[in-house]
């Protein structure tokens, strides 16, 4: 069986530092707990600024077109930006986890990436 490679938008990797089991709808924050329970597992997975796992139960993503893509495509650039990598980069889970606390949370940036974000109150909460 030949398994796809596993892309997690940029953004996304920033999300789950603050997710605590809320989003858009029920089923899309049950899909977002499920990606998130295999990050912990610490799969190698490819940093994309496209459409991800993550998008295809978000209600933003209408017939394969996102309807927020340039915001959080701009998002995905900073992510990429701060850590020091490039789109497709390779990379496993802990270590992608390891930059973002680094080179964004800990120096407190996450509000110059994404602090227009409809979902910025809880990781405001929870910094």
């Amino acid at each position: 069986m030949n398994k796809k490679r596993l892309e997690l938008r940029a953004h996304h990797g920033l999300c789950f530092n603050f997710f605590e089991g809320k989003g858009y709808s029920e089923e899309f924050t049950k899909h977002m707990q499920s990606v998130y329970d295999t990050m912990k597992n610490n799969p190698d997975f490819k940093v994309v600024i496209k459409e991800d796992i993550i998008c295809q139960k978000c209600p933003n993503l209408l017939k394969d077109v996102c309807k927020t893509k340039e915001l959080v495509q701009g998002y995905d650039h900073m992510v990429l930006s701060f850590c020091g990598l490039k789109e497709n980069s390779q990379i496993s889970w802990f270590e992608f986890s390891r930059l973002i606390n680094e080179k964004i949370i800990i120096p407190n940036q996450r509000k110059s990436i994404c602090g227009n974000c409809q979902w910025t109150e809880i990781c405001e909460r929870k910094a």
